[in-house]
């Protein structure tokens, strides 16, 4: 068995996200200043935790974002990031470009919500899943490979309460006790809300104490962080996740402080 943890950062603000204009996989945009910003303010969160692999959509605002937390990182500045196409943001088809509230008129017209409409061309919610599953597929035969006989068995770590986090720097590290490997993943926010539905719905991770499911699926902010304790088992069908916990999601902690601190929810 192997017990490791899985922490989510959406990238930084670009001035698409400033502008409420979607991006998708078809508008690749660097960060814009709030963005650099936001990315050195989580870099700087971050900067202890000693991640073991460290995964990347191929879109520049998440290669930007992933590049100042692993600078900023005590334990990982000269680590080699992956770039993984699984991990781009949805696609929005021809509302990519456009203002948000095109897709909102878009999924009025055609009599759907926004969140369930998919524009001409786009991706659906479960294509978009499917390249998580796909992600996750491939990460846990890779964990169970490189750290499933040398990591020591901590699969306790993915069963027990998680207390409430203290509102400080020292935060950074909630769920890390008693785990040895830990995995970084940098990509998108529709993503990444289709991610964490997959994990809790799908997967059943037991949520935080206290926290309620609405909250764990609200739109992730620039640079929000989230994390998930897995615990893995080999089978004859290959690996299998035995247990799982959510410890937070979206948490913005590091980016009070910032002078512009704007927490844009665009896409």
């Amino acid at each position: 068995m192997l017990t490791f943890s899985l922490t989510l950062v959406r990238h930084g603000e670009t001035q698409y996200n400033r502008e409420k204009l979607l991006q998708g996989q078809g508008v690749d945009t660097p960060l814009s200043e709030v963005g650099v910003q936001q990315g050195e303010a989580v870099g700087q969160y971050l900067k202890d935790v000693r991640f073991n692999k460290v995964f990347v959509s191929n879109l520049q605002r998440a290669m930007q974002t992933a590049e100042m937390i692993l600078r900023n990182n005590t334990h990982c500045s000269g680590m080699e990031m992956v770039l993984e196409p699984l991990l781009r943001e949805r696609g929005f088809g021809v509302a990519e470009g456009r203002h948000k509230e095109d897709l909102k008129n878009m999924a009025n017209a055609a009599g759907q919500s926004c969140r369930d409409y998919t524009p001409p061309g786009g991706e659906t919610l479960d294509q978009v899943k499917l390249r998580f599953k796909k992600f996750l597929k491939v990460l846990f035969k890779q964990m169970l490979d490189e750290y499933g006989s040398s990591a020591p068995d901590a699969s306790s770590a993915a069963q027990a309460p998680v207390p409430a986090a203290p509102d400080t720097a020292a935060a950074a590290s909630n769920g890390l006790h008693g785990v040895p490997v830990h995995v970084l993943v940098v990509s998108h926010g529709a993503y990444i809300r289709s991610a964490i539905r997959h994990l809790v719905e799908d997967l059943k991770c037991a949520p935080p104490a206290g926290v309620k499911v609405s909250h764990m699926f609200s739109p992730c902010p620039n640079t929000g962080i989230s994390r998930f304790v897995l615990t893995l088992s080999r089978t004859e069908a290959g690996p299998a996740l035995s247990a799982a916990r959510c410890v937070f999601t979206n948490r913005k902690h590091h980016l009070e402080n910032l002078p512009a601190a704007e927490y844009c929810k665009g896409k």
